[in-house]
């Protein structure tokens, strides 16, 4: 291009026009070389790249919770109270674990572990309450192994939108597990209710047929699910529902709900109920004079249930569980158990705090396998793509697998019946294993 300059300027000032064009021209037209340049840039081989590169790895100061030498965990739990006596346990016994990890590995991903807890005092608002602690204040990295059906329905939500990885919940309302759309940062630990209420329903029906059947349950999450599995393991033609009865979490009694059951003429009663109504339902019964067949969720499925009853009036109960017993001392994964639990200030062993440790032990596989892209998002990657997993601690044939669609870790277990020894009462496995796969029940 020729530039053209009005003849009457002098020539140094024309001189200086031309280099101030040249200079403006030059301003243009450098940022659209260099962003050439960098679009067709590539990495030198062992050396820096000569463009930027994208990465979905952030410096650790960039992610919640993730410093340079801590990993820093979340759980709200029911940790004081009636519940607390009962479930506290639980994130203790994982706990105890993570301080294993730390002592004996150094942590995961070069880093120790700090496991922060909060009571979220089994109620919506305080469970709310205490997750926003964690997150904002705490600033968690993920939230692990949260406890308790009614707490979460006020936390799921809210982690969710704000992206915190919510897993491995200690919580089995159907809900958590299967809303990997609508939810996708939750996932689910413990069995889900709905399935377990099938098997019970299968149970029944193949096992006692014709006898008339009836359910007590918690008015809410917990036992809608239930109820809702137990029709349909069911077989209509073969056992035929005579009682529903529900009961409010805050009751002060269940004894009218027992008497109604008593008079419907049931012989074989599904309870899904906590520890204290489950007592309840047992001691009322006997003072009626009425001794039911009882099947009862897996949340009474530790020892501690003989706190509240006697092992004799609950003897023949059942329930189900996915994990070895600890009283099974014998074996070796429960010998270390136990002494994981002395060694770092856990909890008793007990059959909740052998699931607590095993889902422990899932955490700690999932981080690692986090360690190459320690972010949130890799987390929930390293989630979902594990498949088959088998903690020592599992019954055999029983493992952990979650997908992008399928957000519950446990899906198969076994019948357990409440059985006296010298007049203790203890929990053995019978019957097959029990596998639910496409709504329906498998037997192995």
């Amino acid at each position: 291009m020729k530039a053209c300059y009005p003849a009457h300027l002098p020539c140094k000032v024309r001189t200086r026009l031309a280099a101030l064009l040249l200079a403006c021209l030059a301003a243009i037209l450098l940022p659209m070389a260099c962003a050439e340049e960098e679009e067709e840039a590539t990495p030198t081989p062992g050396g820096t790249p000569t463009a930027a590169v994208t990465d979905t790895a952030r410096p650790a100061a960039q992610v919640p919770g993730i410093t340079d030498t801590e990993i820093i965990l979340g759980a709200d739990c029911p940790l004081a109270g009636a519940m607390g006596a009962v479930y506290a346990m639980i994130p203790q016994a994982t706990e105890a674990y993570f301080n294993y990890i730390n002592d004996t590995q150094g942590g995961v991903c070069g880093r120790k572990i700090v496991y922060k807890l909060e009571d979220n005092q089994m109620d919506p608002a305080k469970g709310a309450e205490a997750a926003r602690k964690l997150v904002e204040r705490d600033k968690v990295f993920a939230m692990v192994g949260s406890l308790g059906d009614l707490p979460h329905s006020g936390v799921w939500d809210y982690l969710n939108e704000n992206e915190v990885p919510d897993i491995l919940v200690s919580a089995g309302a159907h809900k958590y597990g299967s809303d990997p759309e609508g939810h996708p940062w939750t996932l689910q630990m413990i069995p889900d209710y709905r399935i377990e209420g099938t098997f019970f329903g299968e149970h029944i029906s193949r096992n006692l047929p014709g006898k008339k059947v009836s359910i007590l349950y918690e008015n809410q999450d917990y036992g809608y699910d239930g109820l809702a599995g137990l029709k349909d393991g069911l077989d209509p033609d073969k056992n035929e529902v005579v009682s529903e009865q529900s009961y409010e979490s805050t009751a002060v009694s269940v004894r009218s709900q027992v008497a109604n059951i008593k008079n419907a003429g049931a012989e074989v009663v599904v309870l899904y109920t906590t520890p204290g109504y489950t007592a309840q339902a047992v001691k009322e019964a006997d003072q009626l004079d009425w001794h039911p067949q009882w099947l009862m969720s897996y949340v009474n499925s530790d020892p501690i249930i003989f706190q509240f009853v006697s092992a004799e009036l609950m003897e023949g109960a059942i329930t189900i569980q996915s994990y070895k017993m600890a009283d099974w001392t014998d074996d070796p994964a429960i010998a270390e158990h136990h002494r994981i639990m002395r060694d770092y200030n856990g909890p008793s062993p007990s059959n909740f705090t052998v699931y607590a440790h095993s889902l422990g032990e899932v955490a700690v596989e999932v981080l690692n396998r986090t360690c190459d892209n320690l972010t949130r998002e890799g987390l929930m990657d390293a989630v979902e793509s594990l498949t088959d997993y088998h903690s020592d601690l599992l019954l055999d044939e029983i493992n952990v697998t979650f997908s992008d669609t399928d957000h519950t870790a446990l899906q198969t277990s076994r019948m357990l019946k409440l059985v006296l020894h010298d007049g203790k009462g203890a929990w053995e496995y019978f019957g097959p294993l029990l596998v639910y796969e496409g709504g329906v029940v498998l037997e192995h």
